[in-house]
């Protein structure tokens, strides 16, 4: 296994147990919220935020704990991230992780 294989194996068994939890059609609800960045669509709406579709479901679920948590800084996802329970993060990274990455 080369060294980008090794550090992707060990960023997903670093990540959360609710990472595979998700419901896709509740993160969808939830990604309502989301929108006005991320879209939809999980395609950035502002230079700023980062194109969510097509990422890995555990990655997802990872970054936003490290929101919700503070590990992890931004000034917008550090309002918003704290609000979020367990299921909300596991949701909508499921529903991200479901969308097809865009160009």
């Amino acid at each position: 296994m080369n060294a980008k294989g090794l550090f992707l194996a060990g960023a997903l068994l670093g990540a959360p147990a609710l990472a595979t939890a998700g419901d896709i059609a509740a993160g969808k609800l939830k990604a309502r919220a989301c929108q006005t960045c991320h879209g939809m669509d999980g395609l950035s709406k502002i230079p700023e935020a980062p194109n969510l579709a097509g990422q890995v479901e555990s990655y997802l679920a990872k970054a936003l704990d490290e929101f919700r948590k503070g590990v992890r800084k931004n000034d917008m996802m550090s309002l918003v991230a704290p609000g979020l329970s367990d299921a909300d993060v596991a949701n909508l990274a499921a529903y991200y992780a479901s969308l097809p990455p865009g160009g």
